[in-house]
């Protein structure tokens, strides 16, 4: 086949690519990658041996920003200079002129307005809008609803779900449940226990579940987080195996973090009961969970993809196993573990206890009921996708710099225990960086840290010690975190189900929380 041959000066060699050039700041060239200050990121992916010049270029980043902050009394935004769509905003001639000396490809200027294929002024391909660093078009959608906009990985997602009054002034609905935790036939030392944990009165699924599972049924109990769901049941199989101590019970969480809080609740209700267990989750030192494993357990609590790992090195026989338990099992199949649930389950006994507990119920779910469990009790207990106790409300960006709008959120003294959700490892990190270089207590979460890291960042946001914790979805399922007042969407999430999850977090115990969802 003929192959085109260009003539010296036709096509001219680029370099390694750099981040677009903003109207603020420069861009900086370290080794192959760039780092652009006015966009705040870096223009390729970086690697972990590049951490320190993140926190070098930060500290600069934030530097820059200080000196045109001043003292706090006025927001970045309203002294740093705006981003107008502009021939210089755009890059304009001086854009063609980097690119003939190697740089990037200027972007095409594109008219400012004039109808689209659809009608609509300055729209491009279906409904018009200006593209969204989420994917989408803040301008509309392919059928003109300006409330649809695209996700990460190009779904639609309606922002008006995101908006939604707590109910606050409406007299809510109280719950009289039909049992008392005394009435429950558990033993005399578990009920110390749970009064002892300053449970006084069973919320609705664990009023509908415990008495069911202690009759020795299967059980698929579907409620909102934040209910309680851990020990409705906890309670009746620790009472199962305390009057039968040669039961054992394997429960199977999506998270390192989710599992260790089970294992948590476990020791407080078993506390002088002689019942034992062991936490087998990943990014732990593995040798520590061998030696526990030497010794006999009641409890085997973990992740699937560890507990699959201790399986297969025989340390775990679970022939001997006669109850498990699938916590978040949705989560589990959405993070890629449904191979090893399969795994492990074939290995139980056919005939077996089986409690399925979740707070979304998905048609691959129901699927993997039909497949684990037998004739199961159904509970359900949700009334709403969102809890009502949620105040939940969209932030508008309109081209500011999403940090910028965020630091003016902070300052707020409402804001007193945060919750900040970002979509990737790295971007999570950097936000981290960034508001310590601010001036605020702030730590992250995400899959890159280690188990001691995560463990540290999330104890010392339980106990105040810190404003602001961001982290990825690895925080959003299960966890209960006391007292957080507000839960901040930075990134549009994967899907629905993910931002349920996430303001699930704040509203928790009978009080009232906050959401917000930052949109470009």
């Amino acid at each position: 086949m003929f192959k085109r041959k260009f003539m010296k000066g036709d096509r001219p060699k680029r370099p390694a690519k750099l981040a677009p050039q903003g109207p603020v700041g420069t861009v900086k060239k370290v080794g192959k990658y760039a780092y652009d200050a006015s966009y705040d990121r870096f223009a390729d992916y970086l690697p972990k041996h590049m951490a320190p010049i993140v926190e070098q270029e930060a500290g600069d980043f934030v530097r820059e920003r200080r000196q045109s902050f001043g003292r706090g009394t006025q927001s970045f935004s309203s002294r740093a200079p705006q981003r107008t769509r502009t021939a210089e905003s755009r890059g304009g001639f001086d854009a063609r002129e980097r690119y003939q000396e190697g740089g990037d490809r200027p972007r095409y200027d594109r008219p400012m307005s004039g109808g689209s294929r659809f009608g609509r002024s300055g729209g491009r391909g279906f409904g018009g809008g200006r593209p969204s660093r989420f994917g989408g078009r803040s301008g509309g959608s392919r059928f003109n609803n300006p409330n649809m906009i695209r996700g990460p990985q190009g779904q639609l997602i309606d922002i008006s779900k995101f908006v939604n009054k707590a109910d606050v002034k409406e007299e809510v609905e109280v719950y009289t449940p039909t049992h008392h935790f005394t009435d429950f036939e558990v033993s005399e030392g578990l009920k110390t226990n749970i009064v002892a944990k300053g449970y006084k009165v069973p919320s609705p699924i664990q009023d509908k579940s415990i008495p069911v599972v202690l009759t020795g049924r299967d059980v698929v109990g579907i409620a909102n987080t934040g209910t309680g769901k851990t020990a409705a049941f906890l309670i009746p199989l620790i009472d199962k195996v305390f009057k039968d101590p040669k039961q054992q019970v394997l429960i199977m969480a999506p998270t390192r973090e989710l599992a260790i809080q089970i294992d948590d609740e476990f020791r407080a209700f078993s506390r002088g009961m002689k019942l034992f267990s062991v936490c087998c989750v990943g990014g732990e030192y593995i040798g520590k969970q061998l030696r526990e494993l030497k010794y006999f357990n009641n409890f085997i609590i973990g992740t699937p993809g560890r507990l699959k790992d201790l399986i297969e090195r025989g340390r775990i026989n679970l022939a001997s196993f006669n109850s498990v338990v699938l916590d978040e099992a949705d989560r589990m199949l959405d993070m890629g573990f449904i191979g090893d649930m399969r795994y492990i389950m074939s290995l139980m006994p056919k005939e077996r206890h089986t409690l399925f507990f979740s707070a979304t119920l998905s048609p691959e779910i129901e699927k993997l009921i039909h497949e684990f469990l037998n004739d199961p009790v159904r509970i359900s207990v949700k009334t709403r996708d969102t809890s009502k106790a949620v105040d939940q409300d969209i932030v508008r960006t309109e081209g500011r710099n999403k940090i910028d709008v965020l630091m003016d959120l902070l300052q707020d003294p409402e804001f007193s225990k945060v919750l900040i959700f970002g979509r990737t490892k790295h971007g999570v990190e950097k936000l981290g960086i960034m508001l310590q270089k601010l001036g605020l207590k702030a730590v992250s979460i995400h899959g890159d840290k280690n188990h001691a890291q995560r463990q540290r960042a999330l104890k010392m946001f339980k106990e105040n010690a810190v404003q602001v914790l961001i982290a990825t979805d690895v925080a959003a399922r299960g966890l209960d975190i006391p007292n957080v007042t507000h839960v901040i969407n930075f990134d549009i999430p994967q899907s629905y189900e993910d931002y349920v999850h996430r303001i699930g977090r704040t509203g928790r115990g009978g009080k009232t929380g906050k959401a917000l969802t930052f949109i470009d």
